[in-house]
């Protein structure tokens, strides 16, 4: 378990880790809050739009096979990422860090899965959670750290000793697993529908205020294709072609399935219900969890002062919550039900989330937003770590592998749309809010304000700090940090919106089946859930 265990702390960490970093990632790059949000979200993309395929390569292959080889593109990855000269190169190696990542996630759960059985297995979930939940929250800790004392790039750099562990570890330790009953062949067309279907929605969530949500609203030239202002936008074909792919990925995997060939989406696992609810669960609430850890970072260093560091020791107060949840989840869940501790984790979750909303302003007292992480952090361990036991719970021995793709594809999916989607409602919010106080700043023009603004949203807030030091600057970067506090404000909110989604969710949950009786379930009910 050690270094599968250190495997996902670092792919989970690494989700996290750039967040503190970004302001000066932002400043030493000179790029823009879209770039910035490109970042942190292409990770989770590609990550998302592979894992599938990687789970279906890891049980024909060998798991433990793709999980160092996963490793290795990893720590290639992390090496360009540190070495890198410009945004969009960064860019590009992170969405490499997502080819590792996605490699490795879900051959970590399907060895979990097929070394561990019984009693031994709940715990396996449970430290397995508990590292999702921590290393989240250590990431930020971490990145800060070597930030603020050494470089950004450290960030990255910092990767390449513990991929070194995992690989010699791994080899050494860790016993090989595969599906010796995959189904010959193939699904070429199901990989580059999901891919596209996956890739497009988030484009598209990312791009809208910059290309226009319906119309264009500039010239702009992509993929070879002049779009004339006025013009239907690219992101609304993106939308549209989203949809196209996921409906025809559908229509393949179920004729494929008929037909006997292999798929790389198994639509019979969408009859287990533990599955199917699960998983969307575990989409709703990364997308709550993942989309606040892009934001607050922001505000703590550009409107509160925080340096690099002490924004990673705020979140820090995150993982404390989530580790003091680890040791009980477990026993809870033997006591109670998983159903009723990955509940008491999404309601503790929301809590957090919208007393650190509702508390947040340019004055707050540092240790009012530690105390509610720390509460968000103990629900983030308590859901993360049974609704990955329960989504697996009812699964056959022998789909481990597709099923662990399939659910860590929900959760990253929900990871890139949450960065997404809260970071659009943080920025658009940001530059209205902006514009809104700057009217009651005497003395600046209509000119001045809308420049102001484009730069306090296209910064994502990092030249708040120097407009205070200009001349007669102070009630710009007031009126701009507590424009800040506002949309950060109503971002919080949102994301406990989401998370209360997830939480509806498993309230259809049914009882675990294996996860109490540890029995196999009928194979026939594959079958039927495709008729």
């Amino acid at each position: 378990m050690l270094f599968i265990g250190l495997g996902t702390a670092l792919i989970i960490m690494d989700a996290t880790i750039v967040n503190v970093s970004l302001p000066s990632i932002i400043r030493e790059l000179k790029i823009n809050s879209i770039d910035a949000e490109w970042v942190n979200a292409i990770y989770a993309l590609v990550f998302a739009a592979l894992l599938i395929i990687a789970g279906r390569v890891g049980d024909r292959v060998g798991r433990r096979l793709l999980f160092t080889l996963g490793a290795v593109v990893f720590g290639v990855a992390s090496i360009v990422a540190a070495k890198t000269g410009d945004g969009q190169a960064l860019i590009a190696a992170r969405a490499l860090q997502g080819v590792g990542g996605a490699m490795m996630s879900p051959t970590s759960l399907s060895l979990v899965n097929s070394i561990y059985t019984g009693r031994s297995r709940n715990i396996a979930f449970a430290i397995y959670g508990s590292i999702i939940g921590g290393m989240a929250a250590i990431g930020p800790l971490l990145g800060g750290w070597l930030t603020e004392h050494h470089s950004w790039r450290w960030a990255f750099y910092i990767n390449v000793p513990i991929v070194i562990v995992i690989i010699v570890g791994s080899l050494l330790i860790v016993p090989e697993s595969k599906d010796d009953h995959v189904d010959p062949g193939f699904d070429v067309g199901g990989a580059v529908l999901s891919a596209l279907g996956i890739g497009l929605v988030v484009f598209a969530l990312i791009e809208g205020r910059n290309y226009g949500w319906v119309t264009t609203v500039a010239d702009v030239n992509l993929a070879g294709i002049d779009w004339a202002p006025g013009s239907l936008s690219p992101v609304l074909w993106a939308l549209v072609l989203s949809v196209a792919a996921l409906m025809a990925l559908y229509g393949v995997e179920r004729r494929r399935t008929r037909a006997g060939s292999s798929v790389l989406l198994d639509l019979s696992l969408f009859g287990i219900p533990t599955f199917t609810l699960g998983s969307m669960a575990g989409l709703i609430v990364s997308l709550g969890e993942f989309g606040i850890l892009f934001s607050l970072p922001l505000f703590l260093q550009s409107v509160l002062g925080y340096n690099a560091f002490g924004a990673g020791a705020m979140l820090a107060s995150l993982a404390v919550g989530a580790f003091l949840a680890g040791p009980t989840a477990a026993s809870l869940a033997q006591r109670r039900s998983p159903r009723f501790v990955a509940r008491l984790g999404m309601v503790l979750e929301i809590i957090g989330i919208v007393g650190m909303g509702l508390s947040l302003s340019t004055s707050v007292n540092g240790w009012l937003i530690a105390g509610w992480l720390v509460i968000y952090g103990v629900g983030v361990g308590y859901a993360s770590s049974q609704l990955t036991s329960l989504i697996l719970a009812d699964v056959p021995r022998r789909k481990g592998g597709q099923a662990s793709g399939t659910q860590s594809t929900a959760r990253q999916i929900g990871s890139a749309l949450g960065t997404a989607i809260l970071g659009t409602v943080l920025f658009i919010s940001l530059s209205h809010q902006t514009d809104q106080n700057l009217a009651g700043v005497p003395g600046l023009s209509d000119e001045q304000r809308q420049m102001i603004s484009s730069a306090v949203e296209h910064s994502a807030g990092t030249v708040i700090p120097s407009l205070g030091s200009q001349p007669g600057g102070e009630a710009a970067a007031s009126a701009a940090g507590d424009a800040f506090a506002t949309a950060i404000r109503l971002t919080s909110l949102v994301a406990a919106g989401f998370v209360g989604l997830g939480l509806l969710a498993t309230l259809r949950l049914p009882p675990a089946g294996r996860l109490e009786t540890e029995t196999e379930p009928d194979s026939s009910r594959d079958d039927a859930a495709i008729a």
